[in-house]
C-alpha cells in the first residue's frame, strides 16, 4: 500500500467534485429531499477547531444522507456584517469590507482544503447587494404594514467619542475605547413589532416536535407571557410641579397591592427627568441618576450589582388605600420591563424585602399562610420576618378583600381596579419590539427617506438595493459613518422631489441571519427573495446545527420572520 500524502490525494479528489459538481443541489423528484444546514459563519478571522466540530457534524450527516439516496441540500455562506468586523478594523486601521473580504477568502480555502460537502455554487455573503437589498425589500413590506416603526429609545452614549454604543461595548460604566463614562441618550431608533405575534410564537411552540425540549423552553421563557393587571399610582403635587401625572405600574400580584409601600422608579423612565427638573436640588439629583444609568444593563438585569435607590422626595398615592407611598429611583428596575415601575411589596417579594431592609422601609403584612403551612403556627410580622413570604394564603389588611383566599383574590382585585377606574386586567410579555437601528457603518442601510413635507418615506422599490457607501476613513468616533457622507445622505424626496434625506441608520445584523436559510434555496433569484416553489422543494430544514446560545434571539426572529 503506498503511503498516503493528503497534500496530493486530497487535491485529486477535491477537484474531482468540483469539476463533477457532486454536492451540488439539484431538484429531482425522484428522490426524498434532505436539507442539512450548519449555522453560517461569522467572518472575524480564520477557522478554528470550534467552527470544524460544528461543520463535521453537519458534513457527515450529509454524507450519509446521500448514500441513502437522500437528494442532500447542504449550503455554506457568511454572517459578515456586524460590530466585531467593524472593530477589527478600527483595530487593525483597515476598513470593515476589506477585513471581512480576506477573512471570507481565508475560512473559505480551509474549508475547501477539509474537503467538506458544501454546494459552493449557492455560496453568499450578507453584505453581498444581491443579499442585503432583500434585506430592504422585507423592511419595506413590513413598513407598509405598520410592523417596522420608529421612535425614541435609550441608547448608550460616548460623550467624548461622540457615538452610541453597544451594550458589550460598555465596561463598568466607561467607553471600551476611551474609558469615558458613558451616558444614557434618548434617540429616534427603528423597531420591528414582533410583540404583535407574542401569542402567535408561544403557541407555535407546541408544533415545534422535533426542536429540542431546553430550546423551547427557553423560548417560552423569553416569550415571558404574564397574566395580570395595569395600575395606576397618581403622584402627589409638588412645588411647582406641572400637570397631574400618574405612574403605571404592571403586576401579577394585585392582590398583595394593599402591602405596597413603596414605588420604584427606573433610572430610564420618563418620569425621572421631570421629577429631576422639579426637585429642590436637580443638579444632585440627576447626577445620582446617572450613576444608575451608567451602569452596565445587563447586570442590572441579573442582579449582579448591588440594589442601590434613593427617594426622590415625592410620593403617589396607592390608588387602593388611599395612603401617599414615598416615590424610589432603583437601579434594578428596567424602563424595559413591564412599564418600568414597580409597586414595591416588602412582605412579598424577596427582592424588595432585601431593597426595603436595606432602607428601612417598611414592611407591611397582607398574606398569612393558609392553614397547615409551617409558617401558619403564629402570624406574619413585617417588623420581625427574616424573609419574605411568597406562597399562598389568605388576605389580611386589604379592606374589602380581607379574608379572600389568594386562588381568586388577584382576579376580584383586578376587576375592582377597573371598576375605580384607576387599572385594569391585562397580559403583558417579556419580550419587547425588536430594535434594528444601529448607528454604526457595518450593516444594511434602512430604505427610508426623510422628508419635512412627506415625513417618513419609502426608497422605491426599482431603486435597491441602497447601497452601502465606501468610506475612506474610518475611525469609530462621531456620528454614523453614513451620516458623514453628503452623497450619501442628500437625496430627492420620492414623493415630492424637495429635498430630503436618507436614514443613516444600518439594520441590527440579526435582520440578515432571520431568513437565510430561504434564500440558499433559491439564492440567485433576481426577481425576490427566493420562488415559492424553490421553498416548498427544500424546507423545511430537516437539520439545523449550531451553538444554544442562538436558541433565543436568532431562532425567535428567524420564527418571527416566518410568520
Amino acid at each position: 500500500m503506498s503511503d498516503y500524502t493528503p497534500q496530493s490525494i486530497e487535491q485529486k479528489w477535491q477537484r474531482r467534485w468540483t469539476e463533477q459538481r457532486a454536492f451540488e443541489a439539484r431538484a429531482d423528484p425522484d428522490r426524498p429531499k434532505y436539507y442539512c444546514l450548519v449555522m453560517f459563519a461569522y467572518p472575524s478571522g480564520h477557522a478554528h477547531v470550534g467552527h470544524v466540530r460544528n461543520y463535521m457534524i453537519g458534513d457527515v450527516i450529509a454524507r450519509m444522507k446521500r448514500m441513502r439516496g437522500f437528494n442532500v441540500l447542504h449550503p455554506f455562506g457568511w454572517d459578515a456584517f456586524g460590530l466585531p468586523a467593524e472593530n477589527a478594523a478600527i483595530k487593525n486601521k483597515s476598513h470593515p469590507e476589506t477585513w471581512t473580504r480576506e477573512n471570507i477568502a481565508h475560512m473559505k480555502g480551509q474549508l475547501q482544503r477539509l474537503g467538506i460537502s458544501y454546494a459552493w455554487e449557492r455560496e453568499f455573503a450578507t453584505c453581498d447587494p444581491s443579499y442585503y437589498k432583500w434585506n430592504q425589500w422585507l423592511f419595506l413590506q413590513m413598513f407598509e404594514r405598520d410592523i417596522a416603526y420608529r421612535r425614541r429609545s435609550t441608547v448608550n452614549w460616548c460623550p467624548d467619542c461622540s457615538t452610541v454604543l453597544a451594550n458589550e461595548q460598555v465596561v463598568d460604566g466607561g467607553c471600551w475605547r476611551c474609558g469615558s463614562t458613558v451616558e444614557a441618550r434618548d434617540l429616534e431608533q427603528w423597531f420591528l413589532r414582533i410583540t404583535k405575534y407574542a401569542d402567535d410564537l408561544l403557541e407555535g411552540i407546541e408544533g415545534l416536535d422535533e426542536w429540542p425540549d431546553k430550546v423551547l423552553t427557553m423560548q417560552r421563557n423569553w416569550i415571558g407571557r404574564s397574566e395580570g393587571a395595569l395600575v395606576r399610582f397618581a403622584v402627589n403635587a409638588g412645588t411647582g410641579q406641572a400637570d397631574p401625572v400618574d405612574i403605571e405600574v404592571f403586576t401579577t400580584r394585585i392582590d398583595t397591592i394593599f402591602g405596597a409601600t413603596v414605588v420604584l422608579l427606573a433610572p430610564e423612565h420618563p418620569l425621572v427627568d421631570r421629577l429631576a427638573d422639579e426637585a429642590p436640588d436637580g443638579d444632585a439629583f440627576r447626577r445620582r441618576v446617572q450613576q444608575f444609568r451608567a451602569q452596565d444593563r445587563t447586570d442590572r438585569r441579573t442582579g449582579a450589582v448591588e440594589k442601590e435607590g434613593f427617594d426622590t422626595g415625592r410620593t403617589a398615592v396607592n390608588p387602593f388605600t388611599g395612603r401617599p407611598v414615598p416615590i424610589w429611583i432603583a437601579n434594578f428596575v428596567l424602563v424595559d420591563y413591564g412599564t418600568g415601575a414597580v409597586m414595591a411589596v416588602p412582605a412579598h417579594d424577596q427582592r424588595d424585602f432585601e431593597f426595603a431592609r436595606k432602607y428601612d422601609l417598611p414592611v407591611q403584612v397582607v398574606i398569612q399562610p393558609a392553614e397547615g403551612d409551617d409558617l401558619a403556627t403564629a402570624p406574619l410580622d413585617g417588623a420581625t420576618m427574616e424573609a419574605a413570604y411568597v406562597g399562598p394564603g389568605t388576605l389580611v389588611h386589604s379592606g374589602e378583600f380581607t379574608g379572600r383566599s389568594t386562588d381568586d383574590a388577584a382576579t376580584f382585585m383586578a376587576g375592582a381596579a377597573e371598576t375605580l377606574g384607576v387599572g385594569q386586567p391585562t397580559v403583558q410579555f417579556r419580550l419587547k419590539d425588536w430594535g434594528v437601528s444601529r448607528q454604526r457603518y457595518w450593516g444594511t442601510p434602512i430604505p427610508i427617506i426623510h422628508c419635512e413635507v412627506c415625513g417618513l418615506q419609502p426608497v422605491p422599490y426599482d431603486d435597491l438595493p441602497v447601497e452601502l457607501p465606501h468610506v475612506a476613513e474610518f475611525t469609530g468616533r462621531g456620528d454614523s459613518p453614513l451620516a458623514q457622507i453628503p452623497e450619501f445622505v442628500n437625496v430627492a424626496c420620492p414623493s415630492c422631489a424637495g429635498p430630503a434625506r436618507r436614514e443613516t441608520d444600518t439594520m441590527d445584523t440579526f435582520v440578515d441571519s432571520s431568513w437565510y436559510f430561504l434564500r440558499f434555496t433559491d439564492p440567485t433569484n433576481d426577481e425576490a427573495p427566493f420562488s415559492v416553489e424553490a421553498a416548498e422543494r427544500w424546507l423545511p430544514v430537516d437539520q439545523y446545527i449550531g451553538g444554544v446560545e442562538h436558541a433565543i434571539l436568532h431562532l425567535m426572529y428567524a420564527r418571527f420572520f416566518t410568520k
